[in-house]
């Protein structure tokens, strides 16, 4: 069964062009590491200060284990670094969802 890892995040909304960039730097890193990223959504119109990325994969197991590889990927903890000092993202929240078929 896929699953699909919703994130919602709650954005320092006078920082939003460094989350962007966050976000693009994840357009490489979260392939490579074993996840289908579906994509970030950027605030456009109305409330300016929530995003939200999708990511899906096999099993909770897939899941995991890409998790593992983050923490092995340079990039990956350059971005996360990258997100601790900038403290752009004053929260963020995760659901694991399944797809009704």
């Amino acid at each position: 069964m896929t699953i699909t890892v919703f994130i919602r995040y709650q954005l320092d909304p006078f920082k939003r062009d460094l989350f962007e960039e966050y976000a693009r730097r994840w357009l490489t890193i979260i392939p490579r590491c074993g996840g289908d990223l579906k994509g970030y959504f950027m605030p456009h119109e109305g409330t300016n200060n929530i995003a939200f990325a999708l990511i899906s994969f096999a099993s909770l197991a897939a899941y995991e284990a890409y998790r593992a590889q983050l923490k092995k990927d340079a990039e990956g903890l350059a971005n996360f670094r990258f997100a601790e000092e900038h403290r752009f993202v004053l929260s963020e929240e995760r659901s694991f969802l399944r797809q009704v078929v």
